[in-house]
């Protein structure tokens, strides 16, 4: 039989929301455990080439700005455990965090699985993933220093990513099926001014093209449906993200998006589980707001256990 932890708060992810809820969870006096998937902390921000929109830093990479925030948590007393979770029981009262180490039986849940890169859905794609195909430019891009690669997509992400590959001195063709950028008008501004970044629009990708590694992509002309294949050594798909709600979804409603919803106050509905950060449905997808997510998370995550220790039966 599996051993049963019991804790005040669990925080499911180990993004900017959960590494936040971590840290107001241990200043409001709280027994903290993360568990965090990957052996990094950080999720999606620990593979961002350059964050140059938080308040007060006028610019660091995200690697760096991860080991921070889990460093200012350990610091506080928090447990960041490297164990996915493997199934949830949201039951009002009788909380349940399955791993493959244990269950943990927390009073409170900080649900922060974040989101992860969309796939195209493409002929090739999964085929030939980790042979030029890649979700992260900063995880592989020094691989194809000074080759020809293409970044597909339109937001911060694609904007980002195609600076990145530039600076390695890689010939860029970046991708989008309109005209116009999604991403904010600063990068897309840097964009433009880089001479090592080629912006091809409005096209759609049909399939990633080679037998053992990627040699082109077959792209269709969004408008005309003219069709050319463009010769890359590498393909970076940046077609958005889904959130990791998977675990969450036979206990908490979801939108069409497949995101949780929950308010900004980050209750889900369930007494004690909350959703903070990319997972949650919201206006905006930043690390800011993750991490402001986290912070009221854990304070309503406080101010709940506060309630039920005074509701509970005086000790005999």
């Amino acid at each position: 039989m599996p051993e049963v932890l019991a804790l005040d708060v669990l925080i499911v992810g180990g993004g900017p929301a959960g590494l936040t809820a971590a840290v107001y969870a241990r200043r409001a006096g709280l027994s903290v455990t993360l568990l965090e998937k990957e052996p990094m902390p950080g999720g999606q921000m620990a593979t961002t080439p350059e964050i140059g929109n938080m308040p007060g830093i006028l610019s660091i990479d995200g690697f760096t700005l991860s080991g921070q925030m889990a460093g200012q948590a350990k610091n506080l007393g928090a447990e960041i455990v490297t164990r996915a979770a493997t199934a949830l029981r949201l039951e009002p009262g009788n909380l349940r965090v399955e791993t493959e180490g244990g269950v943990y039986a927390p009073k409170a849940v900080i649900l922060a699985m974040g989101a992860r890169r969309r796939r195209l859905g493409i002929p090739g794609e999964d085929r030939l993933a980790g042979r030029g195909v890649s979700w992260c430019a900063v995880c592989d891009g020094h691989f194809f220093k000074g080759k020809p690669v293409a970044v597909v997509g339109g937001g911060n992400t694609a904007l980002e990513d195609a600076l990145h590959l530039a600076s390695l001195g890689c010939e860029v063709t970046l991708l989008h099926r309109r005209d116009a950028f999604r991403g904010s008008p600063s990068l897309a501004e840097s964009v433009r001014k880089e001479p090592r970044i080629l912006v091809k629009t409005p096209v759609r990708p049909l399939s990633v093209e080679g037998e053992t590694s990627v040699t082109g992509l077959l792209l269709s002309h969004a408008e005309t449906g003219e069709t050319l294949t463009l010769p890359v050594s590498a393909v970076f798909v940046c077609a958005g993200t889904v959130a990791n709600a998977e675990l969450a979804a036979p206990w908490l409603s979801l939108n069409p998006e497949g995101r949780v919803k929950a308010g900004e106050d980050t209750e889900t509905g369930i007494p004690g589980v909350y959703a903070a950060g990319d997972i949650r449905e919201k206006p905006l997808y930043q690390i800011v707001t993750a991490a402001a997510d986290g912070a009221v998370a854990a304070i309503r995550t406080a101010g709940f256990i506060e309630r039920i220790s005074e509701n509970s039966p005086a000790e005999q």
